[in-house]
């Protein structure tokens, strides 16, 4: 077994402390991550806090982190993907069942047998308690890691692996790309990752936020407007203008005015989970015959693909970085909104 360091949490009151524990050898099919960076997601704060006990129960101790970037140490026998030095990264899950039609199309996070996820689960074992990024090293099958364009911030790449993606994904579904107008509602660490992308991708981005402050980032992220949507009048002028419309906000909030910007056949995507459910006007989808929907990270290839794509047009997060001892203040902050846009823990040395 390898010996492995890393921070936990032991209760609800979410305090992290040095906490040691075993990784697996490395099999024919593993690699061994010297993890270098790991980002801090919002979702870490709700299970080191157990917000979620009534659909995924924290099972302390919990060693969070499901955005992590490091370079290979060791490999397997049978390893062909990764050799020795390569910087690669790791999900929001390390194993699937491999066989169900959700695997083998690619889609491994919608497993019918549950993922592993790569902290507060199992291995597919479902004895093997997993721990996530916190921590100095992670073993993990070759086939579950990705693969990591070694230059440029890598701070900045490690909330690729969720945020990227999370964000990524619904775009390509939905095919963005130049001559359409998209919105993305919030410009959080979810929100800046879909302007990127977006811009990226070729279409006309319009930022909508509560916060007027946020005008000056949203542009310089590359947001051709921005709408305070505090006054209701700022919206009306955009009825059914929008192709697509990201939403990525996690605070209760009412989704019917943005369902109304958008146009013939225009979809809408959310990718934020707030307290409470959303209420929907069926009306405001049958004129138009528009599509709401919701997108859950992405598989294993379409990840890669994301990762692929931020290299050729040099995106990543905007971080900042931190030492693990500022964990607890980095959740408070987060959780505050006082962050531009994602905090990214430095395990380098830690």
């Amino acid at each position: 077994m390898i010996q492995t360091k890393g921070y936990a949490t032991h209760d609800e009151n979410a305090k992290f402390v040095p906490f040691e524990f075993e990784r697996r050898d490395v099999g024919p099919n593993d690699i061994l991550i010297d993890i270098a960076y790991a980002g801090i997601c919002h979702s870490d704060i709700h299970q080191a806090k157990n917000e979620w006990k009534d659909s995924m129960p924290t099972n302390y101790p919990l060693v969070p982190g499901h955005e992590i970037v490091g370079r290979v140490s060791q490999v397997g026998s049978d390893v062909t993907k990764f050799k020795v030095g390569d910087t690669a990264g790791i999900g929001c899950f390390v194993d699937s069942c491999r066989e169900c039609p959700s695997c083998t199309s690619g889609q491994e996070q919608f497993c019918h047998k549950q993922a592993a996820y790569t902290y507060n689960g199992t291995e597919m074992d479902r004895v093997t308690k997993t721990y996530g990024g916190y921590s100095d090293k992670y073993v993990i099958d070759e086939n579950y890691a990705l693969k990591v364009n070694a230059t440029g911030d890598l701070a900045g790449v490690a909330p690729l692996l969720c945020a990227g993606i999370t964000t990524y994904s619904p775009l390509r579904r939905f095919k963005v790309g130049p001559g359409q107008k998209v919105g993305i509602v919030g410009l959080g660490g979810l929100g800046h990752m879909g302007v990127k992308l977006a811009v990226a991708m070729g279409a006309e981005v319009t930022v909508f936020s509560t916060s007027p402050s946020k005008e000056g980032d949203a542009l310089a992220l590359g947001a051709h407007h921005f709408v305070v949507t505090r006054d209701p009048a700022n919206m009306t002028p955009l009825t059914g203008t929008f192709n697509f419309i990201l939403d990525t906000v996690s605070a209760d909030h009412d989704i019917n005015p943005y369902l109304n910007l958008l146009g013939l056949g225009g979809a809408m995507v959310v990718v934020g989970v707030p307290a409470s459910p959303n209420v929907v006007h069926s009306l405001s989808l049958i004129f138009g015959n528009k599509t709401l929907s919701g997108s859950l990270i992405g598989g294993i290839p379409e990840t890669q693909e994301m990762l692929d794509f931020c290299a050729e047009h040099n995106i990543t997060s905007d971080v900042e970085v931190i030492k693990p001892d500022y964990i607890e203040t980095a959740y408070d902050r987060t959780v505050k909104a006082d962050v531009r846009y994602r905090f990214v823990i430095d395990m380098n040395n830690a």
